[in-house]
């Protein structure tokens, strides 16, 4: 009987965090306006049921692996254009919610380098891929 109990509130403290991080997450995106801000300045306006259902596809793959220890047995040359499309994906993610919070222009203003917002970014872009690249090359491929 005790056994029971605590499987019964294990399952309920999992299903209420569960709804937390969801409800979280569905407040991030929602109040932030990152994927509507992501489509503006894509010009893919008419792609919003393939944004959602890439949300909700990603959701459900990232739980499914949390749970299920997933191997994928594939060859090295798909690694590239995985890694490819993370990077752009976590990249259009970033730059979408660094605009929505308008980090770029307040950064820019402070650095004295208004005129050159669009450098600025580059530098970051570049960077960002530098790192990527870096910690691709060096760590994950030892």
């Amino acid at each position: 009987m005790m056994t029971l109990i605590h499987s019964l509130l294990l399952i309920f403290m999992g299903l209420a965090g569960g709804l937390a991080v969801g409800a979280g997450f569905i407040a991030f995106i929602t109040v932030l306006g990152i994927i509507p801000r992501l489509m503006q300045v894509t010009g893919t306006w008419r792609k919003v049921k393939s944004y959602e259902w890439a949300v909700i596809a990603g959701v459900l793959a990232g739980t499914l692996v949390s749970f299920v220890p997933v191997k994928l047995y594939i060859s090295a040359v798909w690694l590239a254009p995985m890694g490819l499309l993370s990077g752009v994906f976590v990249g259009l993610l970033a730059a979408a919610l660094t605009e929505v919070l308008n980090v770029f222009p307040i950064l820019a203003k402070r650095m004295g380098i208004h005129e050159r917002i669009v450098a600025l970014m580059m530098a970051i872009a570049f960077g960002k891929i530098a790192g990527s690249l870096f910690h691709w090359l060096y760590f994950i491929n030892r």
